[in-house]
């Protein structure tokens, strides 16, 4: 058995912004497993400036997997507890090696073009008239969730894009959900958080940045509209302290981004303890190419959610991979009579 990686960039259609920035690219890797048989991609994508595995020996990391993958998934899976992406690639990899059909690694009928997922519209940060447009496209487009990004520009202006989409979609026309990316200070979180709950929003991810426990939970206890932790869960890999940090904050949501949490094992270890406590979930991409977010997406399809899901993210690109990932009325699809080009 051999390995291999390949660094690529993925360019973004439009620039595309958050309360942590622009983004216009995003970085990642590709690893490559073959035997005599078959050969296995996976994706590593590592997410600059919020993955744990943001570091110097990132590259160096890749090379040391490709040079030991005969010590064989579990045992690589316990070496790169500190790499998450990377333990996402490789499970991803190996299970591509051992599938029937080249990228189908949970079969099911989301990969026999007989179900699909629901997803939310994903609304990134702009000047008004940007975001509008986006908010017209997405509805236009047959979603019946969206997520808006907020925290970067003024918050009274996000307040009255808000308004105006419920004054024209009243909650059970339109589920709204908001994305600060840790943008509130502690101080004013609060205020910001009862004013957002008047519009009758479905929750709100991360609203104050991540390590702050105490204030998270007494938000989590208190706030009007229901939290999502996101951030929160990254670079936490010792079960105890997963589970030490739900019962302490005890939030009403968690989101599951599994490059970032240590691929299908890490996520489903998250999601078992959530359950446990009484606490939901949903699955969303971490900006993957549409290799990984093939992954993702049949994974999530065999936990039987009914949630939409945040994986519309494969149409963001003007280099992804070309992939059978459809989007169709609000549904993430796959059409097997669609072919993969792979050129590496």
């Amino acid at each position: 058995m051999k390995a291999s990686f390949f660094p690529y960039r993925l360019e973004f259609k439009q620039a595309s912004g958050t309360s942590r920035g622009i983004l216009k690219t995003k970085e990642t890797w590709f690893i490559k497993i073959e035997d005599e048989h078959a050969t296995g991609f996976g994706e590593c994508g590592m997410f600059r400036g919020l993955s744990c595995d943001d570091r110097p020996d990132f590259e160096s990391k890749l090379k040391w997997v490709c040079h030991h993958i005969d010590l064989g998934l579990e045992q690589l899976l316990i070496e790169l507890i500190d790499f998450p992406s990377i333990q996402f690639g490789l499970e991803m990899a190996f299970l591509d090696l051992l599938s029937d059909s080249s990228n189908v690694f949970f079969p099911s009928k989301f990969t026999s073009g007989k179900g699909s997922i629901p997803i939310n519209g994903l609304i990134w940060m702009g000047d008004e008239q940007f975001m509008k447009s986006q908010i017209r496209s997405k509805i236009d487009a047959g979603f019946d969730c969206l997520k808006i990004k907020i925290g970067a520009i003024d918050f009274d202006t996000e307040l009255s894009l808000i308004k105006a989409i419920r004054k024209e979609y009243d909650v059970d026309t339109i589920e709204l959900r908001v994305d600060a990316n840790g943008a509130f200070s502690p101080l004013e979180a609060m205020e910001k958080l009862k004013r957002l709950s008047e519009f009758n929003l479905h929750s709100i991810e991360q609203p104050i940045r991540q390590g702050q426990y105490d204030a998270m939970a007494e938000l989590c206890a208190q706030s009007p509209l229901p939290i999502a932790l996101d951030e929160e869960l990254i670079g936490i890999h010792d079960v105890t302290k997963r589970s030490l940090l739900l019962q302490t904050i005890n939030p009403q949501y968690i989101i599951i981004k599994p490059t970032l949490v240590g691929g299908f094992s890490g996520s489903q270890s998250w999601i078992d303890l959530a359950e446990k406590q009484s606490v939901d979930w949903w699955i969303t991409s971490a900006l993957e190419s549409n290799i990984g977010l093939n992954a993702i997406a049949q994974w999530t399809y065999q936990l039987n959610v009914n949630r939409p899901q945040g994986l519309g993210t494969g149409a963001l690109y003007t280099n992804n991979i070309e992939a059978p990932l459809k989007i169709d009325n609000g549904r993430l699809i796959y059409a097997p009579s669609e072919k993969w080009i792979i050129n590496f």
